[in-house]
């Protein structure tokens, strides 16, 4: 099945010049959906995942799915403020200003085996921004999986020395 055909691109969104990559035709396809999610249980299944973190929010949808697929915990990665309990945090750099996300400061064990799921992978702050949460609170991240790559943004650069798989890629199309 071609993933890439169940994109929608909406030219100049949310700001001009920006085209957007929106991943909600495709969760509305039920079929593609699921081959989406099949995918990635296939890639996953045999490489001993104890937790699974999804990313704020289109994350969540896979990650959510992917966890329970290869039976194992969810973890979210939230915005700043959003997380109920002690949690721990960590900034990073937008075009302009910065941002903070947040995961709970017990959500990981030391040692814990662990796939990071987002939809989409395009500056790579927010990823590398999750990942420093993982290892701080002691989890190995064994792969990055997105299902979406826009590489004209150069975000495999800030996770160089990890393994990244992405579904597609938009090169300026």
């Amino acid at each position: 099945m071609n993933l890439k055909e169940k994109i929608r691109t909406v030219p100049h969104w949310p700001i001009e010049g920006v085209m957007f990559r929106d991943i909600t035709t495709l969760l509305q396809d039920g079929p593609a959906f699921q081959y989406a999610c099949d995918e990635l249980y296939r890639r996953y299944k045999e490489k001993k995942i104890d937790v699974v973190v999804g990313i704020e929010s289109r994350g969540f949808i896979f990650g959510s799915v992917l966890a329970y697929k290869l039976g194992v915990g969810f973890v979210p990665v939230r915005k700043a403020g959003k997380l109920p309990h002690t949690t721990i945090s960590e900034e990073y750099e937008l075009e302009y200003g910065k941002a903070k996300i947040e995961v709970h400061a017990d959500a990981i064990k030391k040692g814990q085996r662990v796939l990071v799921v987002d939809d989409l992978i395009a500056t790579g702050g927010t990823i590398a921004a999750a990942v420093k949460l993982i290892e701080k609170l002691g989890g190995k991240v064994i792969e990055c999986a997105f299902i979406i790559e826009l590489p004209g943004l150069k975000g495999r650069e800030k996770l160089k020395g990890y393994e990244i798989f992405t579904m597609m890629e938009f090169e300026g199309e």
